[in-house]
């Protein structure tokens, strides 16, 4: 059974940094692309950064291109969204995706897992 867990979020104020984890059980990391996507209240899940199975290539939504860094780490199951510069337009339930091919993807419907979210709240 896979399971996708994230931690990491909580309440922090704009220009302020938050590191979002997501760690993965099962065959998770076995070979696939991960991703970390995001929902805002009255919106649809977008997506944010996807990296790779090598941890090699990655892309970044243009909103958050030059504040958040995605990487991973495979022999601990584990991945990260590094975010900084933070603005209240950020707030959403942040969610990590798993898919069982090892390129990265900014499509939803190309991720077969995910986790259940973890809340990030940008106060101005």
């Amino acid at each position: 059974q896979v399971q996708l867990v994230e931690s990491g979020g909580g309440l922090v104020q704009a220009g302020g940094s938050l590191r979002l984890s997501c760690t993965g059980s099962g065959r998770t990391f076995s070979s696939g692309a991960m991703a970390w996507f995001r929902q805002a209240p009255g919106k649809e899940r977008e997506s944010v950064a996807s990296i790779d199975w090598f941890g090699r290539s990655t892309i970044y939504v243009d909103s958050v291109k030059g504040r958040v860094v995605i990487s991973r780490d495979n022999p601990k199951d584990t991945m990260y969204l590094e975010m900084n510069s933070l603005k209240p337009a950020d707030t959403a339930i942040y969610y990590c995706a798993a898919r069982r091919a090892p390129g990265a993807s900014l499509d939803k419907k190309d991720y077969d897992y995910w986790g259940q979210g973890t809340q990030v709240t940008v106060s101005s």
